[in-house]
């Protein structure tokens, strides 16, 4: 395996380096191959047959790393039970796994060796995450069933770019296209570990005379026993999508997705490395109620909601767009200690928010080019507990281990001008405001979090005795968050980029969880200052990018030891350096076959000298698709180089091994007939080819543990078998 690796790599880096040899020759022929997308108010567009089926595409407008993946790839090279971290998961640098198969868990994505709580993740623009601190959850709100493509920004991108956490980037997911013409759709899959999946989709096309008016619809059930013994999946979810042209140059967009996610995953994610030297991948849970680990002490209950209405006008020397957007999360969890019953072993569990808002983008045409502006706005009610339960009646104790109410305000005004130089020149300058304001209202509790408020807790009873009920408090962290970035078109296949912007993270709420929440100094946002060079070439046979960029990021804050006042302050831990040089290329090689390949090298250190944990020191990817009236079919292989986990004390100990998957995708699609009126489409998937059982992460490490010293108790985090899936789609 080792050595297909560095064949892989090596291959890759040729291709990379090869491609800029290739003649690139603008053809009037392929203007017809146009598609245009926006970002952040921004239009760019993408041309060739290059790109049609690849995993990733570029844009020769881009002014800063950016992967876009089009609809193509999703309804047919990715599993049909995916979620988003699928959808994104070819494009470079990024990666994540579920340990109880492909999107049948709560998968978190690593983009440029940065967590999920570094960057946005946004749908149709929208920002979207947890409030108790930036981090999202593929297993609900947006299902493949429900994404039409999406936007990877490896970068805090320019002013204009809102969220909680331009820190790392973001990734926009995308709504689905809707068609002109009339049709319905039904899918049924079925593969292995029991997972079965039904969907049906109906689109009305254009209807009206004058303005027209396009819907969509669709509702799907999953259902599956997964890889991991007990840890059962079953999600119920629909959404609906409206575009109205109200006139010539105004149109109204209206989405809602609903979702309804019901799980046997415990809290505890691992197997014991015991189970995996002995060849045990899979066995988490047990059917028996005897014993502390039995599936029915370990459930979620999430049902989300996603909705937005979108009025968008674009007129001669203006334009505008304005969302109006809410969203809700109810995650009711309840689980079991892995070792134990008792009265206070299990604990419920209830992590929920509601969040609404609105976004105005407001561009004008100048004399010196367009002005960007506008403002995000977005308001969320937040409330949580973890509580001692008994997992057998699950009756609570008196008192909780936290619970706590609170509101987040966020506000983003931002403008930018993207000023044009000449014909070839252009440069965008631009500066955000970022505020956030949070008011806390913090129960008493068992010393969890804020402690027993001057009371005293009797660890017997459970039982608080005097003190206060709760305390309030409240902050506002406020970043001024300036960009400039300079875009050159060299010839009409050729473009170059460079940047220097300012991103940051919101921090988590746990700050305030000391005794009595007494915190000063708080902590500032993160910060991210962000410097990149790009080259990006495009034509209708080649479309590729190439990137070296450097990172200063602010490391996390660390809690000094309380005063003489008991107050608990935040200091900067020191900061961190991400740097490297990432590219993708795509080359249609003809008679329907296409190559596309990337890849990424670099480092992200701490101030010690210290590797990041789970940032991969390189990542190596590539796919061979063919199509053509028939068949689509792709074959696709990833590599995720050696990276660091944290040992018990935080220090990385664990030296993780290079990880490799590969899949297969083959398509065929059946002419209509006169027996069968319907475009039918058969699908056999394969995930993780190669049946590789690699350890991808370190889920709990044991006191001493080190990949020096490997201890069977560690908990790892471990690569699902290989899987099989056959689905058929109808189109009437």
């Amino acid at each position: 395996m080792a050595i297909v690796s560095t064949r892989l790599s090596r291959a890759i880096i040729l291709v990379l380096g090869a491609s800029t040899l290739i003649p690139v020759a603008y053809s009037e022929d392929n203007s017809n191959d146009v598609d245009t997308i926006i970002v952040n108010g921004k239009a760019i567009v993408v041309r060739g047959p290059a790109v049609e089926a690849a995993p990733s595409e570029v844009s020769l407008d881009a002014v800063e790393p950016v992967s876009i993946v089009n609809d193509n790839f999703i309804r047919n090279y990715i599993s049909p039970i995916g979620d988003y971290s699928q959808v994104v998961g070819m494009t470079p640098g990024t990666y994540g796994y579920s340990p109880n198969g492909v999107a049948l868990g709560d998968t978190k994505i690593y983009m440029r060796g940065m967590d999920d709580s570094n960057f946005n993740i946004t749908f149709d623009g929208i920002p979207f995450n947890d409030t108790n601190g930036v981090s999202h959850h593929s297993w609900v709100f947006f299902p493949s069933q429900f994404i039409g493509g999406a936007v990877v920004d490896r970068s805090p991108g320019t002013a204009s770019t809102i969220g909680q956490a331009t820190y790392g980037g973001t990734i926009d997911l995308r709504s689905r296209i809707l068609s002109k013409d009339a049709s319905g759709t039904l899918t049924v899959s079925s593969g292995d570990w029991n997972t079965t999946l039904y969907n049906v989709e109906a689109q009305t096309g254009e209807t009206g005379d004058a303005h027209h008016t396009r819907l969509m619809a669709n509702i799907h059930l999953l259902n599956s026993n997964g890889y991991q013994s007990y840890n059962i999946q079953s999600r119920k979810g629909g959404s609906f999508k409206l575009e109205s042209d109200l006139t010539d140059t105004l149109k109204l967009t209206v989405f809602e997705d609903v979702i309804q996610l019901n799980s046997n995953t415990p809290s505890i994610k691992g197997i014991s490395r015991t189970q995996y030297l002995s060849g045990d991948y899979q066995t988490l849970l047990s059917g028996d109620p005897t014993k502390a680990n039995y599936f029915g002490y370990n459930f979620y209950d999430v049902p989300t909601t996603f909705t937005y209405v979108d009025l968008a006008a674009d007129y001669h020397t203006w334009s505008f767009d304005e969302k109006a957007y809410r969203y809700s999360y109810h995650n009711k969890q309840n689980y079991n200690s892995a070792t134990s019953i008792s009265v206070n072993s299990a604990v419920d569990k209830l992590n929920s928010y509601d969040t609404v808002g609105d976004i105005l983008r407001v561009n004008f045409k100048t004399p010196l080019g367009e002005l960007r502006t506008g403002v995000w706005f977005d308001y969320a009610q937040s409330y949580r507990y973890q509580i001692p339960s008994n997992p057998q009646t699950w009756v609570d104790v008196a008192t909780p281990n936290f619970r706590e109410h609170y509101t987040t305000t966020t506000w983003q005004p931002f403008i930018e001008h993207e000023f044009k130089l000449n014909d070839a020149f252009s440069v965008i300058a631009g500066i955000k405001y970022a505020q956030y304001q949070q008011n806390f209202v913090h129960d008493q509790d068992n010393g969890g979090a804020v402690g027993p408020l001057g009371g005293v807790y009797n660890s017997k009873t459970f039982v608080i005795t005097g003190g206060a009920p709760y305390i309030k408090n409240d902050i506002t962290y406020s970043d001024t968050l300036p960009s400039l970035s300079a875009h050159w078109s060299i010839s009409p296949t050729l473009t170059a980029y460079a940047q220097y912007v300012y991103g940051d993270a919101i921090p988590s709420t746990s700050i305030f969880d000391k005794p009595n929440a007494q915190v000063s100094p708080a902590p500032k946002p993160q910060q991210a200052k962000t410097s990149q060079l790009g080259l990006v070439w495009s034509n209708g046979t080649v479309n590729g990018s190439v990137d070296v960029f450097q990172e200063k990021l602010d490391q996390a804050y660390i809690a000094t030891a309380p005063d003489a006042n008991g107050n608990v302050g935040w200091i900067a831990s020191g900061s961190e350096t991400n740097q490297g040089v990432e590219g993708e290329l795509n080359v249609s090689l003809g008679h329907g076959l296409s190559l596309y390949v990337n890849g990424t090298q670099g480092s992200v250190k701490l101030s010690t000298g210290a590797w990041a944990p789970n940032a991969a020191k390189d990542t190596e990817k590539g796919g061979l698709t063919y199509q053509n009236a028939h068949w689509s079919t792709s074959y696709q292989v990833e590599r995720v180089g050696t990276m660091y986990n944290n040992d018990k004390a935080g220090n990385p100990s664990f030296v993780l091994d290079p990880v490799v998957v590969s899949n297969v995708f083959v398509n065929y699609t059946f002419d209509k007939s006169a027996m069968w009126e319907a475009k039918t489409k058969l699908q056999l998937s394969v995930n993780n080819l190669g049946n590789s059982h690699a350890i991808v992460g370190i889920a709990s490490p044991s006191t001493g543990s080190s990949s020096a010293n490997p201890l069977g108790a560690d908990l790892l985090s471990v690569l699902a078998a290989r899987s099989f899936a056959v689905t058929l789609t109808t189109q009437f």
